[in-house]
C-alpha cells in the first residue's frame, strides 16, 4: 500500500520488520525533506525503528514551495480550528495506514512536530482513543484550548521544547500549554532553551531521541 500523503521513509538500519513507528510533522512552509534532517539522526540511534515524514496535504500559501498543514493567514480562530480539524482527519489516517501497514499497535508510535506540525501533532494524539506513545514537540502551541478541553481522550507521553526567543511561535504559547495540561492533570515534560530563536537546537534533537528510548524502552 502507499500512504495516503506523500511521504520520504526512512526504513530501519537494521533491515528488519520495524517494531516501532516516530512520525514527524515539519512546520509550516515546510516539507518532509526538512523535518528528515532529524529523523536521519535519530535514526542512526534507533536501529529497529521506521521514520516517516509527510508532506502536509496543502500548498502552502504563504510559501509555493512548501507546504501547510491548514491555511494560517488572515485566518479567525474559529477558521483556523475547523481547518485544523481537516488536516487531523489526514493525520489520523496516515497513523492508521502506518498501524495496519508494519502491524504496529498505537503504542509502538511517537508523533513528532516542529511549530504547526507540533500544533498539529498535540491536537491529534490526544483526540485518539487507541493511546499512542508519545507526542514530542518543538515550538508549537495548543490551537484551540477550549475545543481540546472537550476532547481529551488519551494520555501519552509528552514533552513540549521551546525557545525563549522565539519570535513565530512566542514562549507564551509554551507556558499557556504547560498550564494547560497541568490543569487537565497530564504529566509532561519541558525544557525551554536559553538565547534559542524559532528552530530546533542541538541540545532539542538530542532530547527528543533520549525521550524516544526512555518510552520506547530501548
Amino acid at each position: 500500500m502507499t500512504f495516503s500523503l506523500n511521504t520520504i521513509i526512512l526504513e530501519p538500519l537494521s533491515k528488519e520488520k520495524p517494531k516501532n513507528a516516530v512520525i514527524l510533522c515539519h512546520g509550516y512552509g515546510g516539507d518532509g525533506k526538512d523535518i528528515a534532517i532529524l529523523a536521519s539522526y535519530w535514526r542512526a540511534h534507533l536501529t529497529e525503528t521506521i521514520f516517516i515524514c509527510p508532506d502536509a496535504p496543502e500548498k502552502c500559501a504563504a510559501s509555493p514551495t512548501g507546504f501547510q498543514w491548514f491555511d494560517l493567514m488572515d485566518q479567525t480562530p474559529e477558521q483556523i480550528l475547523s481547518k485544523s480539524l481537516v488536516a487531523e482527519n489526514k493525520l489520523n489516517k496516515m497513523i492508521d495506514e502506518i498501524k495496519e501497514k508494519y502491524n504496529l499497535p498505537a503504542d509502538k508510535i511517537i508523533i513528532a512536530g516542529f511549530s504547526q506540525g507540533c500544533m498539529l501533532a498535540l491536537q491529534t494524539g490526544i483526540k485518539r482513543k487507541d493511546k499512542l506513545n508519545s507526542i514530542i514537540g518543538y515550538s508549537g502551541r495548543i490551537i484551540n484550548t477550549e475545543h481540546l478541553s472537550k476532547n481529551l481522550v488519551s494520555k501519552p507521553n509528552i514533552i513540549l521544547m521551546h525557545g525563549d526567543l522565539d519570535q513565530v511561535v512566542t514562549i507564551d504559547s509554551f507556558l499557556e500549554a504547560k498550564e494547560f495540561f497541568g490543569k487537565n492533570n497530564y504529566e509532561i515534560e519541558t525544557k525551554i532553551f536559553k538565547n534559542c530563536e524559532h528552530r530546533i537546537p542541538t541540545e532539542g534533537s538530542s532530547l527528543g531521541l533520549q525521550f524516544i528510548k526512555k518510552h520506547f524502552k530501548l
